[in-house]
């Protein structure tokens, strides 16, 4: 009996890790058919032969610069964003221990949004040359001013939880302020700016990805890519982490310097994408809250899956702001609050009903 419990015990875990595997593929399948989709919607008036002429190189000439220069840049960015956004709300969760992380709640995309401001009104690092164009002089001097402010927000969370022993409640309560507080500076900033500067920080303020160009997206593949491969090496550094700060020590894990390091590199990821794409608010929040009730806490699947599952809810969400009252076409940022509002919402009362 007892060798019959040995033997079905490694079956039954790999089932389970077979299950969650297919799970992240399903999701990565989803996003890619979401994707093909994508690039056929809209107001243009394209149909599926002519997508796949132009994919392949025949197609007409203006069906060539609306999907290689408008829509492939917008639905790989959207991707890409989800990718990062969600993976730092992952790794910031289980860093600080706190459900309700993720770089929107705790005021980092806020203070990444107050840098560009910055950038663009005192050292004139975007342009707009009408209503609907926003051009981006200097990205590198955009990303540096909004890195540095979210580590503006970063260092005080870091601060609070190090020094003052606060609860996890507070720090998202503490990131909500510093949200606002950059949000009020933001505003006084573009109360005394010229209709051309206004104009230009109202696309980071909105959050929309009809702006992002080839050059945007190489930034961000390059960023997000870096950070996954930091996050996943640290995978099992999370999982200790997740069974208490002692317990992590006792396995040998340096939590403070795994805890520095992890936010050091969400803030980057959500730095540069709020400099490109605006605030978009609640994708890492919603996306890794899907993955654990799916897959459960283990970050060795965790990090994968809400990667998948970010840049599904952000392409969808795009995709249903270009489709919804075409031609009219809605903020991603608009779409993605309405929908993590009430996952926000539910989180914080079961974390209080526990």
């Amino acid at each position: 009996m007892r060798q019959l419990i040995l033997e079905a015990v490694p079956e039954s875990y790999n089932r389970y890790i077979r299950r969650k595997i297919w799970i992240i593929l399903l999701t990565i399948l989803t996003t890619f058919l979401l994707a093909v989709y994508a690039i056929n919607a809209g107001s243009a008036g394209l149909s599926v032969k002519d997508v796949v002429k132009t994919l392949v190189g025949q197609g007409e000439e203006r069906f060539r610069i609306i999907v290689w220069n408008i829509r492939m840049p917008r639905i790989l960015s959207a991707m890409m964003a989800g990718v990062g956004l969600s993976v730092a709300g992952c790794v910031t969760q289980s860093i600080l221990r706190n459900p309700l992380a993720s770089p929107f709640t705790l005021g980092i995309s806020q203070g990444a949004a107050f840098g560009a401001a910055v950038a663009i009104i005192l050292f004139g690092a975007g342009s707009t040359t009408n209503p609907d164009s926003v051009i981006i002089n200097n990205p590198y001097l955009v990303v540096i001013f909004a890195f540095l402010g979210s580590m503006g927000s970063t260092v005080v969370v870091l601060m609070l939880a190090k020094n003052f022993r606060v609860t996890p409640e507070a720090m998202v309560l503490a990131g909500v302020a510093l949200g606002s507080l950059f949000s009020a500076i933001t505003m006084i900033l573009q109360y005394f700016a010229d209709d051309v500067k206004v104009a230009s920080i109202v696309f980071w303020t909105f959050g929309d990805l009809g702006r992002a160009s080839w050059r945007d997206l190489t930034i961000m593949s390059v960023v997000v890519g870096i950070s996954l491969i930091y996050f996943m090496l640290n995978r099992w550094n999370y999982n200790a982490l997740d069974s208490g700060e002692e317990t992590a020590k006792g396995l040998g894990v340096e939590v403070e310097k795994i805890r520095l390091y992890g936010m050091f590199m969400s803030s980057l990821v959500a730095a540069v994408i709020t400099s490109f794409v605006g605030i978009i608010g609640f994708v890492g929040l919603v996306g890794p809250h899907i993955m654990r009730r799916l897959i459960g806490e283990d970050h060795r699947f965790l990090i994968p899956a809400s990667s998948a599952i970010g840049a599904l809810i952000l392409l969808a969400s795009d995709t249903l702001g270009r489709t919804i009252i075409s031609p009219i076409v809605l903020p991603v940022g608009a779409i993605t609050s309405f929908l993590g509002a009430p996952v926000f919402l539910y989180v914080l009362s079961r974390g209080y009903r526990r």
